[in-house]
């Protein structure tokens, strides 16, 4: 049933926001915003749609198990971090779960190598027009594209929407770099990695950022530096007691 521009701002994510990453504007000289506690996976209720459905089953087709783990952990820590640091920003658990199971598809290895577009930009208008064939809304279809291709954005100036922040700090600054460790009590990071083990990912998608911008010198990943990122992922901190203890 078609919706209001004003409701499909709300439903699926389109709020803006300061595209700051660093979370200067929420955070200031603060770790967090409210002490987290744990969030297990049990806590959160998995949207089960028939979208969800149809994305799920194509997502886990496509993926890489390791990748596939990778985007359902992204879920749960942007669960968690909505739920106790940023209550106020507004989306569906369903347009959420969308762009995770979608951020990283351009990364699969058919695409690498028979695309030239950078991983970020076909994965969006991938998503875009696989969740329309599965009826999913064109507004909740455009909000999950724009937010992958702009999850590994570097710019700090302008704005950006809410799930394509969130889906920033949530790969970039937890599940791959480490960073802001302090917005997720590590008992959620234990039950979310029991549940979708990590299976060595800082070293699969370190190598996988490094191949990408080997066959596309033009890769926008090489924005975030182009030994820079792929070391950083290689060697999140946060995550090496995980990455091989399930």
């Amino acid at each position: 049933m078609p919706v209001s521009r004003e409701e499909a701002i709300k439903l699926y994510g389109w709020q803006a926001l300061p595209v700051e990453p660093k979370l200067k504007k929420w955070l200031g000289d603060k770790k967090f915003v409210k002490e987290p506690v744990p969030q297990l996976c049990a806590d959160v209720t998995l949207p089960d749609t028939p979208v969800v459905k149809a994305c799920l089953e194509y997502a886990q087709a496509e993926l890489p198990p390791h990748t596939f783990n990778h985007s359902m952990r992204v879920f749960y820590y942007g669960m968690a971090m909505r739920t106790q640091q940023f209550p106020e920003w507004e989306f569906t658990a369903e347009t959420w779960l969308l762009t995770c199971l979608f951020h990283d598809i351009g990364t699969v290895d058919k695409h690498t190598h028979g695309t030239l577009l950078s991983f970020e930009f076909f994965g969006g208008y991938l998503a875009l027009d696989v969740i329309q064939r599965n009826s999913g809304p064109v507004e909740q279809a455009e909000s999950v594209a724009e937010a992958i291709i702009r999850h590994q954005d570097s710019a700090e100036v302008g704005t950006i929407t809410t799930i394509g922040l969130l889906i920033q700090i949530a790969t970039q600054f937890e599940d791959n770099m480490g960073f802001r460790s302090e917005l997720i009590h590590p008992g959620t990071i234990e039950d979310v990695t029991m549940a979708y083990p990590r299976r060595n990912w800082s070293s699969c998608f370190s190598a996988k950022i490094r191949e990408e911008n080997a066959v596309k010198e033009w890769a926008h990943s090489t924005a975030l530096g182009f030994d820079e990122f792929p070391d950083s992922v290689k060697n999140n901190k946060l995550m090496e007691p995980y990455d091989t203890k399930f």
